[in-house]
């Protein structure tokens, strides 16, 4: 049964201003246009406040400044998107993990599961692993031997972690992530590749979350670390002896090459690669599809790319692009000659 709150409640967990029946009951979250009366909404995009005029929701949560243009009751703060985020796990439909070893989970006798922590069926942990108090282990996920999983932190379904991996408190790793493969190290002799033992390891520090299919190679020597409160979406590749600093966050898609440092509070767009040894300063934006190709010593936001255009006129632009060095020959020997007139 889905629990129902007050509007009393809310305003006092948010620290928001109520205009309104604070005895009256939700039991949901929606936007603005499906949200019906039994469910709260939020405005903090600006894009959508077209549709607070004519909003079923029992309650908005929005700006201060929008509290008048809105016709049912509000739950006013300075942030509402910070709002919303905070209730949304009070409508969490997640089942949540049941305490115990799963019958059909296989657990080395050397390996320590707290007992408030959930292992689900078909899971597999090898020697010498550590699973902290609350911790949950889902459905077929593989511990390699040695890791460390904190307190609170739950792996979804099919996660691996490779050997030697430690993952602190409160992470969130969801499905199909690998974590700890061997980074791609290997030496070249005449053609011939030699393979370089990855013997470095995995560090992700405490409230991290790792997007389904991400995968967080271990370092060839030193650790990859990923710090506290980092944010990774789906489909990332981290590759090894990479570092990024705390509440980072990076999109889908997006690729760390090997020995990449990336700041902390940096945030990196989907799609975009970063190459391989570079750093990047603290505060550093990266936006969508962006190839760096050399260190971002400064806080800022950085592009590269160009905008889309239909493709006749995209051609048109590749040829000017190819001429570019030749136009900036003859504008440098323009300029000359034009100085050594005006001398003469």
């Amino acid at each position: 049964m889905t629990q129902a709150y007050s509007l009393g409640e809310i305003a006092a967990f948010l620290g928001a201003t109520l205009a309104g029946d604070g005895e009256r009951r939700v039991s949901g979250l929606q936007t603005l246009a499906a949200a019906q009366p039994d469910q709260v909404s939020f405005l903090a995009n600006p894009k959508y406040r077209r549709e607070l005029a004519s909003t079923q929701a029992a309650a908005v949560i929005l700006h201060p400044s929008q509290v008048d243009a809105c016709p049912v009751p509000t739950l006013a703060l300075d942030n509402p998107y910070l709002g919303y985020a905070r209730l949304s796990a009070w409508f969490d439909p997640r089942p949540q993990a049941v305490p115990g070893i799963h019958a059909t989970a296989v657990v080395h006798e050397r390996a320590q599961v707290d007992a408030s922590a959930s292992v689900g069926p078909g899971a597999v942990i090898e020697a010498d692993v550590r699973v902290a108090a609350g911790a949950s282990i889902g459905p077929h996920c593989v511990l390699g031997a040695g890791s460390v999983i904190g307190r609170d932190t739950r792996l979804a379904a099919r996660v691996t972690l490779y050997h030697g991996v430690r993952i602190g408190a409160r992470c969130v790793i969801h499905s199909g992530a690998v974590i700890g493969a061997d980074g791609f190290g290997f030496a070249n002799d005449q053609g011939h590749w030699h393979k370089i033992a990855q013997i470095g390891g995995v560090v992700i520090g405490d409230d991290v979350e790792v997007g389904a299919g991400t995968t967080i190679d271990r370092g060839a020597l030193e650790d990859t670390v990923i710090g506290d409160g980092v944010k990774l979406d789906n489909q990332i590749q981290v590759a090894h002896n990479c570092r990024i600093g705390e509440n980072s966050a990076i999109a889908g898609c997006a690729g760390l090459a090997g020995s990449s440092k990336i700041g902390r509070r940096c945030t990196i767009g989907g799609g975009a690669g970063i190459a391989g040894h570079l750093e990047l300063a603290d505060d550093v934006h990266v936006s969508a599809m962006t190839l760096v190709t050399k260190s971002l010593q400064k806080p800022g936001v950085y592009s590269s790319g160009t905008g889309l255009s239909p493709h006749q006129q995209w051609k048109k632009n590749v040829v000017r692009f190819r001429q570019l060095d030749q136009l900036a020959a003859r504008v440098a020997a323009l300029e000359k000659s034009a100085n050594d007139k005006s001398k003469g």
